[in-house]
């Protein structure tokens, strides 16, 4: 029995295969659908009969974890360019996005590149444009490479890396997610906060208590909630720019160490991005996506696909 490995999972194709008529958005150029040279190399390795017997230490595993949005900064991707093919993966990306993201990320400004709309891309194409680095340069971290995750918009760059879907197809997907949830988020002011807390933290009651002040100043259905759980004692709270202001303010009363504005525009991972639910799901119709060929784990559920 045959079973390819990471390696041949970021040489996966990526082509697009989008249908029209099924998202509001446009349909990227055919143009798009010429990068399947990009991720070429693939290579294959004999599965013996007690694989899952003989189970590797974990020193000769790797993981690979992808960021979200709010990694991004003016200057990204520059130090990746001189590795082979990361300059076309950035060409690949413009005929795809229909604007040169390569010189969005390189000069900025910041404030455009914060912008929902524009920084989703530019994490996940300079995601996978640092795999290009490390593939280039420890070929053997991916060559052993049994699981990817990601940060929100970074689980599209672990499907990715793992061959569910390919690079076109799921900077489409980016996209589309990213123009629509740019839209929820200019319909209401929210956004998210970084929490750094400790073992007495009370972060339901403060989301509670921060709900009830917003309906104090006449805000009807507040929101705000736990969006992230990132390590122990350590939360992001998603919600309405005035819960979240009002929680800087009031943090020793809840006992947090440190709270931090995260540069996003918008409360995500709440129910106030259900605007935006409707166009990702259509464009996922379009996309044929296989089972990875690593395992890649949920950022919801923790379960393997």
């Amino acid at each position: 029995m045959r079973a390819r490995v990471a390696r041949a999972a970021w040489a996966w194709g990526c082509s697009v295969c989008c249908r029209r008529g099924v998202s509001n958005f446009p349909i990227p150029p055919p143009s798009a659908v010429d990068v399947a040279e990009l991720l070429r190399g693939a290579t294959t390795a004999e599965e013996q009969p007690s694989a899952a017997a003989a189970r590797r230490a974990p020193g000769q595993c790797s993981v690979l974890l992808f960021p979200g949005q709010g990694s991004q900064v003016v200057g990204m991707g520059r130090g990746l360019l001189g590795y082979p093919r990361v300059r076309e993966l950035y060409d690949a990306a413009q005929r795809v996005l229909g604007y040169d993201l390569l010189e969005l990320s390189l000069h900025g400004p910041q404030e455009d590149l914060d912008r929902t709309v524009h920084c989703q891309p530019a994490v996940f194409v300079a995601s996978l444009a640092a795999v290009e680095k490390l593939h280039h340069l420890q070929p053997a971290v991916i060559e052993n490479c049994i699981a990817a995750a990601g940060f929100s918009v970074g689980e599209f760059a672990a499907l990715v890396f793992a061959g569910a879907m390919e690079f076109s197809e799921g900077l489409y997907a980016v996209k589309v997610r990213a123009e629509a949830m740019q839209e929820a988020s200019e319909a209401v002011p929210s956004g998210m906060l970084s929490v750094l807390g400790q073992p007495r933290s009370k972060f339901n009651f403060a989301c509670l208590e921060a709900q009830k002040h917003c309906k104090s100043l006449g805000i009807e259905s507040p929101v705000c909630e736990v969006a992230s759980y990132l390590f122990p004692d350590c939360r992001v709270i998603s919600g309405h720019l005035e819960a979240l202001r009002f929680l800087q303010k009031n943090s020793s009363r809840y006992h947090f160490r440190r709270t931090k504005m995260l540069p996003v525009s918008g409360g995500f991972h709440t129910r106030l991005m259900e605007p935006a639910v409707q166009p990702l799901a259509q464009v996922l119709k379009t996309v044929a996506i296989r089972k990875p060929l690593v395992a890649v784990y949920s950022n919801v559920s923790g379960s393997r696909y």
